[in-house]
């Protein structure tokens, strides 16, 4: 079930809007964006994803790894 929201925006970012989106295509771009941040099941998947991307799941192990050295190192 859809529910009809009432949004007020800048004139330059609806003008923005239907120039690069669409007329009639606003609504669903803008589910789009916000249904990640609201909707856990999707932040899960989304999780998911990230995971399954091994080159990005070794790049971000090394980078952590990378960090340890330098909170051994700090001044405080």
């Amino acid at each position: 079930m859809q529910k009809k929201l009432t949004v007020t925006i800048d004139e330059e970012v609806y003008d923005g809007l239907r120039t690069v989106i669409g007329p009639g295509k606003i609504s669903r771009f803008i589910e789009d964006l916000v249904r990640p941040h609201v909707i856990k099941k999707d932040m899960y998947a989304a999780y998911e994803t990230m995971g399954a991307d091994h080159v990005r799941e070794t790049e971000a192990l090394e980078w952590s790894e990378g960090t340890i050295g330098d909170v051994n190192h700090e001044e405080g």
